[in-house]
């Protein structure tokens, strides 16, 4: 094998990968193998009609393109490993000669790794975050986990009211006729949640457990069942069970329930330490984009648009197979969205330009700095993956295979980050103008 590399324009490059003669002769050999038991000819048993007989009727191009995959899908990374690019991009295959007898040729065009002429990353101006947490959040979180921790109670002494549950028998008609899915048994409907059209929640407040009723609402005129759009309907509701939820005291037996600890005061400190390091957290995120982002608007780099295109693919396949999780197809999304995949990959380019920038100048500031990761450094890692995960080292390592030299890419990255971010020169956020002042 022999290859040719050519550098073009905006950080794409080709090679021109000669495989010897012998080497298609061996793969057409090998596609007539594989596809001779699906042939059959008058005067020859299945699968063995000579390969001769084949090309001599259907003419020798008939197993080029077999033999031809083959030996792109065999030449190629060797190609690309020996051409020493950085190679950043799925190729643009081209056969430019297949004929018997002679060298089997190829081209292949894909981007390379942009060059990064990088701005000022050393004392970056961000804007500067509250963290602090007030009396009156620590209390909002406070009531939060109360209510996580509320019980349902059946109510007997009272009629319904807002934020209780009210569990009804109903059915609905439009135009003195019932309509479908209109109708219902042992319903648990949230008064005040307004999961049901107009005023129909509103119209249960006051009545009893054993009340019947008529409920009168309008449809929306923006309905989705359209022969009910915009029209008046009554439903006939009988309300079978009031329900309500009972919140626990806020005192230390509250607090030993929800947590390690003996006392409200305890459980208060912790609950305003959770908030704080919730806070920090938030913010450090915020600075580092703000940071990184200054940094990429006085960076210059020329992205190749096969680099995004492959970005964007990586982007599609992730959702792909978040939402297969929850059990959809890419295909079903699209269909109950109403996207398309034009549409989405669209959606995606502004991300996807953004992660190849960042990922670009994190790296060449890792390089400026000479930034090395040494092997305590990987096995720090992979005692941190194993604890993560709850496994051993070892385990970690057979999984991660030759991912080794990717791991140190990324602490390296993250090295970066973090020399960044020691970096940084913190301003308070500017004060709205006051418009009485202009």
């Amino acid at each position: 094998m022999s290859v040719q590399v050519e550098n073009l324009e905006k950080n794409m490059a080709k090679l021109t990968v000669e495989v010897p003669a012998e080497e298609l002769e061996k793969a057409i050999q090998a596609a007539y193998q594989k596809q001779k038991s699906q042939i059959s000819l008058p005067g020859f048993r299945k699968g063995k009609v000579p390969r001769s007989m084949i090309e001599k009727l259907y003419g020798v191009e008939i197993f080029f393109e077999d033999a031809a995959n083959a030996l792109i899908n065999q030449e190629y990374p060797k190609a690309a490993e020996e051409s020493g690019l950085d190679i950043v991009s799925r190729p643009t295959v081209d056969v430019t000669q297949i004929e018997k007898g002679k060298p089997f040729i190829f081209t292949a065009e894909f981007a390379v790794k942009p060059e990064v002429t990088l701005g000022k990353y050393k004392g970056v101006q961000v804007t500067k975050i509250d963290t602090s947490v007030s009396a009156e959040e620590v209390e909002q979180e406070l009531n939060r986990e109360r209510e996580n921790n509320a019980r349902t109670i059946t109510v007997e002494d009272r009629p319904v009211a807002d934020g209780d549950t009210a569990v009804i028998d109903y059915e609905g008609f439009v135009d003195g006729k019932p309509f479908e899915g209109g109708k219902a048994e042992n319903h648990s409907l949230v008064i005040g949640s307004h999961s049901f059209i107009d005023t129909f929640e509103e119209q249960l407040v006051g009545k009893n457990t054993g009340d019947e009723l008529e409920v009168h609402v309008t449809f929306p005129e923006e309905y989705h069942a359209a022969e009910l759009a915009g029209k008046p309907a009554v439903f006939q509701v009988k309300i079978n069970e009031i329900k309500a939820k009972e919140l626990p005291e806020l005192d230390d037996e509250f607090a030993q329930d929800v947590s390690e600890f003996d006392t409200l005061e305890e459980y208060k400190d912790s609950l305003k330490k959770r908030l704080v390091d919730r806070k920090e957290a938030s913010a450090k995120r915020e600075k580092e984009e703000e940071a990184i982002n200054k940094i990429i608007d006085k960076s210059k780099m020329e992205i190749p648009e096969a680099m995004l295109e492959t970005q964007i693919d990586t982007m599609m396949n992730q959702f792909a197979n978040q939402i297969a999780q929850q059990g959809l197809s890419l295909e079903q999304y699209m269909q109950f969205s109403g996207m398309t995949m034009a549409n989405m990959q669209e959606q995606m380019k502004p991300d996807a330009l953004k992660r190849i920038q960042t990922s670009l100048v994190l790296e060449q500031i890792a390089k400026e700095e000479n930034i090395q990761i040494s092997e305590e450094e990987v096995e720090a890692e992979f005692a941190r993956m194993a604890e993560m995960y709850g496994m051993e080292a070892e385990q970690i390592k057979t999984i991660m295979g030759g991912e080794v030299e990717g791991m140190k890419k990324d602490l390296a990255v993250q090295k970066a980050v973090d020399l960044i971010m020691e970096n940084i020169k913190e301003r308070a956020k500017p004060k709205a103008k006051d418009k009485d002042a202009e």
